[in-house]
């Protein structure tokens, strides 16, 4: 029986972490809107060079402008 080693879109594609809405929204908005893999915030901090304050702050930025991936 063969195994899917696929990672579903709801884990990080480095870690393979269970993924926040929110994770997904900003991976989304910052990266690629189409994307169909994300990075956790972790990764995702590490990957760019930036913290995780940071993408929190953008997180809230942009949901405070009513960006429709952030619900």
């Amino acid at each position: 029986m063969e195994v899917n080693k696929t990672l579903s879109p709801d884990r990080c594609k480095t870690c393979g972490r269970e993924l926040t809405n929110d994770e997904i929204a900003i991976y989304k908005r910052m990266v690629n809107r189409g994307a169909t893999e994300f990075l956790c915030l972790t990764c995702f901090a590490e990957y760019y060079r930036v913290t995780e304050d940071l993408l929190r702050e953008k997180i809230e930025h942009f949901r405070d402008m009513g960006c429709t991936l952030f619900k």
